[in-house]
């Protein structure tokens, strides 16, 4: 039996979480079915690609290109008799569903919904998109259920649960950690505090910031690693950090394009998001071995057991998350246990190899 052709679609011209996923499920689905995937021509994802990896670029940057750029998916659909197209901006369904009225072969679409919904979706415009999807694909239960009470049963498609699945890593040897951390300028004996994650206010790093003026131990560091959003805002958080006079312990590493080997120079790993849909950087430094605090609101909830995998902090409270810290820092068995606990509920439930798997089932089904 011939293997089915699938598009992993994403235009963002942004790198992120939601972005490098695409990348991750493209590779993962090569063996079950023939993949292509297609990305913004201005995007920053080629990198992540392999020289033979089946790729094509498109550009939509604005609504008069759309028509352009759709009619030319059209013709990739229609040239690779393309079963799927598996959506994951949001933002992209418009331009897709155009395509697939355009195309002959009227693939099935179906999106992963990598962000909650908050309102609606009863007006024509949304009625008319979502008809068109055959399934979306929710991260969390969270998103599973908003989606089912904002979008009208008459119009709603299939909706199925699906976490984002992460790559087990090897574990680093000792002298490997040591080479590291002397490269990224950590100090010697210090309990370092990791965040991941697009620089900006809606992550918290201003949160952490405010948190290391609140701990006592003065040998505690924090280290951002990700890309600034808005020009500037490193600044102000380097300013507030100076404010605080805690600027020698705060440290800014800008973004690497494979953050798992700083997840295990980290004692602990934050994630302060105002609200996540997910979380996926927590069960990434999980999967590393590494302790995680995280806010009590959004995905996080699905991922932190409190005191178990993880340590909850009040969302938006940094003296709560203060707190959290130094509960780890003061207690090294509750440390090591969090981190262990974390590395085992990451590999029982949130796999790439066990997320890929029940994807391809989702995917043979629709088929």
């Amino acid at each position: 039996m011939s293997k089915k052709t699938i598009i992993e679609l994403c235009m963002s011209p942004d790198l992120g979480g939601l972005e490098l996923y695409m990348v991750q499920v493209a590779k993962a689905l090569c063996d079950e079915f023939h993949v292509i995937s297609v990305i913004n021509e201005d995007t920053k994802l080629d990198s992540y690609y392999n020289t033979d990896e089946n790729v094509v670029k498109l550009k939509k940057s604005s609504k008069l290109l759309m028509f352009g750029a759709a009619r030319k998916l059209a013709k990739l659909i229609d040239k690779n008799s393309v079963d799927i197209v598996h959506i994951h901006w949001t933002k992209d369904i418009p331009f897709v569903v155009l395509a697939k009225m355009l195309s002959e072969k009227k693939p099935k679409l179906v999106q992963t919904r990598h962000m909650t919904m908050t309102r609606f979706k009863d007006d024509f415009y949304h009625r008319m998109m979502y008809k068109q999807l055959d399934l979306i694909l929710a991260i969390t239960y969270q998103v599973k259920e908003q989606l089912e009470k904002f979008i009208p049963n008459d119009i709603r498609p299939d909706i199925q649960l699906l976490y984002n699945g992460v790559n087990e890593e090897k574990r680093l040897e000792d002298q490997e950690i040591l080479n590291y951390k002397q490269k990224f300028g950590f100090k010697e004996n210090s309990f370092n505090v990791g965040m991941v994650g697009r620089i900006n206010e809606a992550k918290g790093q201003h949160l952490l910031i405010k948190a290391l003026n609140e701990i006592k131990n003065i040998n505690v560091h924090i280290y951002f690693v990700g890309h600034e959003m808005t020009e500037g805002y490193v600044e102000k958080l380097k300013d507030l950090s100076k404010e605080l006079g805690v600027q020698t312990r705060v440290h800014f590493l800008g973004f690497l394009e494979n953050p798992q080997h700083f997840y295990q120079l980290c004692d602990v790993l934050v994630l302060a998001s105002k609200r996540e849909t997910f979380g996926l950087v927590l069960v990434e430094a999980m999967s590393a071995g590494t302790a995680v605090v995280g806010s009590n609101s959004g995905g996080v909830l699905e991922i932190i057991d409190d005191e178990e995998t993880g340590l909850l902090f009040e969302a938006q409270n940094f003296k709560s998350l203060a707190r959290s810290i130094e509960k780890l820092i003061n207690d090294k068995s509750l440390l090591a246990k969090i981190a262990k606990n974390g590395q085992i509920k990451s590999k029982e439930k949130f796999s790439s190899e066990k997320q890929t798997l029940k994807l391809v089932d989702i995917f043979s089904t629709l088929l």
